[in-house]
């Protein structure tokens, strides 16, 4: 096998962090982007077409990134461009509605059946706050459950962590975040049932809501257990309590419908976004036709943004939704790509010798080091994280990035064929070869 290995020039990436560091915290205006997991200074990027980005001293890198997820048909897809070039012309901002909004919620709701009706946003920090609030109004409760590990947004009410025994109190997990938010939020554990049970048995008529990502991949890739997400179902129904599932990173991804179609489980109030957008700031939260109807201006229920439904943003979610409606097969071609991938950095990993585990749902995965399994969040956090960043920087020298953290999802996009995944494996077995 040839070596790939070739060392970049990062002059410009490194004047332009320099700058950076003045004028961001650490340099960066989204902390995993600063490399602090894997060391090094952050790639600044001038351009990405299909499968690639050119980094601004030149460098082209095979993308896993893609933009943290919304690129599934690739960088700068032909009929997105179009599209978004086209709205340009006629406008960038109204402040009113317009016909794109109502085209775009009619796909979105062919895809994801359960959304009756939706609410688009710019940010799926915005959607998750604002499901909780109509959670929260329709039953009449403050509490909710969290799940360890699942990530929604930098909201208040979703940066606690677990604390000891099952079902504890939440903690706050920022500087900033007031004890009296963190106390409304029963931190249970993903894939453990009895965790979620234990906390609606201590307070039955207390919790307003489940809030999941039903396949988590904000710590990495980590698919649900069988009987998980139906037991959740079964026991928001039981105690009255709206079952939120969060898929701005999994809508489109696990599935043509998402995580409710993939494990057939239909939540009260789901969130999107990432895909919906093809690239620019769409989000959404949606489901059950009567939880909407509480929304202002139709409810009591406050929520609003000057930049929702933005005209450009809904152009090229709905160019991308028309590629994606017109192609079927898409979804299906992506995830058995992913899935070659996949089991070639399996196949890697055996013969080098090296304990790991590579997870994969739909186009959707991870590699981490240590764990021979990785089903719960005590696998993900026994994980290599240094192996993992000696990984990154072998993979980033031989020209492909992936996201660097060894706790968040990887993607493929339509625009990675079997050329790309044969040289990244290539380049994976090189990396893997000098991996102690």
């Amino acid at each position: 096998m040839s070596e790939t290995r070739a060392l970049p020039i990062t002059t410009s990436s490194d004047a332009l962090y320099a700058r950076a560091l003045g004028l961001f915290p650490g340099g960066v205006n989204s902390p995993v982007r600063a490399f602090r997991a894997v060391g090094g200074v952050p790639r600044f990027i001038a351009s990405a077409s299909g499968a690639y980005l050119v980094d601004a001293d030149g460098n082209r890198l095979l993308d896993y990134v893609l933009g943290w997820g919304p690129m599934l048909l690739g960088h700068a897809h032909p009929r997105v461009v179009e599209a978004v070039e086209r709205q340009a012309r006629d406008g960038f901002l109204f402040g009113t509605s317009t016909a794109l909004e109502v085209e775009l919620a009619e796909r979105v709701r062919r895809f994801y059946p359960a959304a009756e009706r939706l609410r688009f946003v710019s940010t799926g920090t915005e959607a998750t706050m604002s499901a909780l609030r109509v959670a929260r109004a329709a039953t009449g409760r403050s509490g909710y459950v969290k799940l360890d590990g699942c990530y929604h947004g930098h909201a208040d009410a979703f940066l606690m962590k677990a604390g000891s025994g099952l079902a504890t109190l939440g903690t706050p997990d920022s500087p900033g975040v007031p004890d009296a938010v963190a106390r409304d939020a029963r931190i249970a554990s993903f894939n453990d049932l009895a965790s979620v049970e234990a906390a609606f048995a201590k307070e039955p008529e207390a919790i307003a809501a489940v809030i999941v990502e039903p396949v988590v991949g904000n710590y990495g890739c980590l698919p649900p257990a069988d009987g998980f997400l139906t037991g959740l179902r079964a026991l928001c129904d039981r105690h009255g309590a709206v079952l939120i599932f969060d898929e701005v990173m999994t809508g489109f991804r696990v599935a043509r419908g998402g995580a409710s179609e993939r494990y057939g489980v239909r939540p009260d109030l789901v969130t999107l976004g990432k895909v919906i957008g093809g690239g620019l700031p769409v989000a959404a939260f949606g489901g059950r036709a009567d939880l909407l109807a509480r929304v202002a201006p139709e409810g009591p229920v406050y929520q609003a943004g000057t930049y929702s439904g933005n005209p450009v943003a809904m152009a090229a979610g709905l160019a991308t939704l028309e590629v994606l409606e017109s192609d079927p097969a898409l979804f299906q071609r992506v995830e058995a790509r992913t899935g070659l991938l996949a089991a070639g950095l399996r196949e890697i990993l055996e013969r080098r010798g090296i304990a790991g585990a590579v997870n994969q749902v739909g186009s959707m995965w991870t590699l981490f080091f240590g764990p021979k399994r990785v089903a719960t969040m005590a696998d993900v956090r026994s994980a290599d994280r240094e192996r993992f960043a000696q990984f990154f920087r072998g993979m980033l020298e031989r020209g492909v990035f992936l996201p660097p953290s060894a706790f968040e999802s990887a993607f493929l996009s339509d625009a990675h064929r079997e050329e790309e995944i044969d040289r990244t494996l290539e380049a994976a077995d090189e990396s893997l070869g000098g991996v102690a």
